[in-house]
């Protein structure tokens, strides 16, 4: 009970699971921590005190990577601030219900959307069923399979720094660089997961305003070295940041496992410091294997007030 836990805090704390296919069983490991806790009971039962420490000792680092996840930071957004509502939605392989998806967005009353694994028939669809009267503006470059739909103005065209689709809108007047993300799992391809993670790390760095907003599915936890070294450079989980950071994403009705309930959260939206969360939530939208994850942000000022 203690070997799996112990082995994934290892792999945690060295980030073997950057580039590897340690990333896939990194993908359970807040699973895997409660196996510690009844460890530690039945180890202190048998009167292994040697054992007992030591799972006592991993219940208190994996606490220590957990507990913030599910407590939200308490900080406010100012009332006055104006507000961005945006969404994430994979389309798997444009099979989610058009229907559904436009319902999505005039019901939460979404300024952008992020839409992965979208194909040109999916994105016909998508006009026949009304997205355009709600979000009119559309990138989506030729070959790919991610688009970004908005309703506000886009003020400036993509910023070649980085390696997706993005585009610049202006909410009441204060840019906001939106970067729809789809990074390739790593099932297929651990190494080109962990290439694409790193392009948007860079790319991230690189940016001193804080104004962007990152949504799409990553294909990442908040646990994968990768994503880690993605936040790293300033960038915020709205799902932690909200305490709702283990709330799961994937998989929702997937082919490969029909029976299987979300388990692990791939779905997000991180922002940069000239925002701030205001609310989460998840929906299961028919046709897909991923639930959508709509948020709420404030954008603040540039001094961050």
């Amino acid at each position: 009970m203690l070997l799996g836990p112990a082995a994934l805090a290892v792999v945690r704390v060295l980030g073997l699971d950057d580039g590897t296919v340690l990333a896939l069983p990194m993908a359970t490991l807040p699973y895997a921590a409660l196996l510690t806790v009844p460890a530690a009971a039945v180890l202190a039962g048998l009167r292994r005190w040697v054992l007992t420490g030591l799972a006592v000792v991993l219940v208190g680092l994996q606490l220590w990577w957990l507990l913030p996840r599910v407590v939200a930071d308490g900080a406010q957004a100012p009332a006055g601030a104006p507000r961005l509502r945006v969404a994430t939605s994979n389309a798997y392989m444009g099979g989610v219900s058009p229907t559904a998806l436009v319902d999505l967005v005039r019901t939460q009353r979404l300024d952008a959307l992020a839409v992965e694994e979208l194909s040109v028939s999916a994105a016909q669809a998508l006009d026949a069923a009304g997205i355009r009267e709600l979000l009119p503006h559309r990138e989506m470059p030729a070959g790919s399979d991610t688009a970004l739909f908005t309703r506000l103005p886009v003020t400036g065209a993509g910023d070649p720094a980085w390696p997706t689709v993005n585009v610049t809108v202006a909410v009441d007047g204060r840019p906001v660089q939106l970067v729809a993300v789809h990074t390739y799992y790593p099932l297929g391809d651990a190494r080109r997961w962990a290439t694409g993670m790193h392009e948007l790390r860079d790319a991230a760095a690189g940016r001193s305003g804080g104004d962007a907003v990152l949504l799409g599915d990553f294909n990442a936890t908040l646990d994968h070295a990768p994503m880690r070294s993605l936040l790293a450079t300033g960038l915020t989980d709205t799902h932690a940041e909200l305490g709702t950071g283990l709330m799961p994403t994937w998989p929702e009705h997937n082919r490969d496992f029909p029976h299987l309930p979300p388990v692990i959260q791939i779905d997000h939206v991180l922002h940069g410091r000239a925002l701030r969360a205001v609310s989460v939530a998840e929906y299961t939208l028919a046709g897909t294997d991923h639930r959508a994850v709509v948020a709420e942000l404030a954008v603040l000022e540039r001094n961050g007030e």
